[in-house]
């Protein structure tokens, strides 16, 4: 059960009635503080809509982060958001098989943005010959939006867990698909 109350839009003033378009419980959570919720929506766009990062491997890297994590939250909802960017069940078999340190069919690079996510979790940062690899592919302006995009899930997972955000029921299907390790 969620830490603070999952407020409707009669609940907020009218000017902050966008901030519920999307009828999520984060976004039901966050907007008990409005503008800091328009701010964390802003940065959240710009990752999804502007950034010029190839989506399905910033849609693998955010994957990793929930995966790692173990964010039912976070790893269901982009389970689907990925998979409207191109991610196919063979990615996310994919990225599961390199996290448990096993072969996979997935691309070089993604296979190194992969890693690159994982240490950024267990590790604080990307280590420099990762950062090498990734770089070798992506100019400066991907490799700032990639760094950027992991950091930035690595604290939303931190945010929904600390919240104890309830994941939505028809997200609940996605961990029949995909069991995340410790998570009921």
């Amino acid at each position: 059960m969620a830490r603070l109350p999952y407020l409707e839009a009669d609940q907020v003033a009218p000017e902050y009635h966008d901030m519920l378009k999307r009828n999520t419980n984060l976004h039901k959570l966050l907007v008990n503080s409005p503008d800091m919720a328009r701010a964390f929506s802003g940065m959240g766009g710009y990752i999804r809509f502007k950034s010029k990062l190839d989506p399905r491997l910033r849609e693998l890297a955010i994957l990793q982060v929930g995966w790692m994590e173990k964010s039912e939250y976070e790893f269901t909802h982009h389970v689907k958001i990925g998979k409207e960017f191109g991610v196919t069940d063979a990615d996310i078999e994919g990225m599961m098989a390199e996290t448990a340190g096993k072969p996979s069919g997935l691309e070089p690079l993604a296979k190194a943005i992969l890693k690159g996510a994982r240490e950024m979790v267990r590790e604080l940062a990307m280590s420099d010959a990762t950062f090498a690899e990734i770089k070798k592919e992506l100019s400066n302006e991907h490799m700032t939006d990639l760094v950027l995009t992991i950091a930035f899930y690595c604290a939303v997972v931190r945010v929904l867990a600390t919240m104890k955000m309830d994941n939505e029921p028809y997200y609940k299907e996605v961990l029949q698909q995909y069991p995340i390790p410790g998570v009921n």
